[in-house]
């Protein structure tokens, strides 16, 4: 069956980083768009970035962009979200998801969830 396992996270002070992993298996992973996910407590999930199957195309939510990189590697079946000058406010528990139909910030066109890694940003 189809697995999407992230790791990476961990507790990290203000200004450091951390790089995210999502490994699959039981798919043809570069027949996916790809993204990450994140949810606080007490918020909904929100959209991070995606990718596209061949990592041609990317996109970032704006709270993100120009902190955060996404990649994939198709041979490894793997996608990765580095993650630099964190902030307190970045703290949540960080999804990826696999879409054979798009990528994007619509979670609704995701067919598979991974269950997740808590990132815990100290101030």
């Amino acid at each position: 069956q189809v697995q999407l396992v992230e790791s990476g996270g961990g507790l990290v002070q203000a200004g450091g980083s951390l790089r995210l992993s999502c490994a699959a298996s039981g798919l043809t992973f570069s027949n996916y768009g790809m993204g990450w996910f994140r949810q606080a407590p007490g918020k909904e999930r929100e959209f991070v970035a995606a990718i596209n199957w061949n990592g041609g195309d990317t996109v970032y939510a704006g709270s993100v962009k120009g902190r955060f990189t996404i990649s994939r590697d198709n041979a490894k079946k793997t996608m990765y979200l580095q993650m630099n000058s964190l902030k307190p406010e970045d703290t949540g528990v960080y999804y990826c998801a696999a879409s054979l139909i798009r990528y994007g910030q619509d979670a609704r066109v995701y067919n598979y969830w991974g269950q997740g890694t808590q990132v815990t940003v100290s101030s």
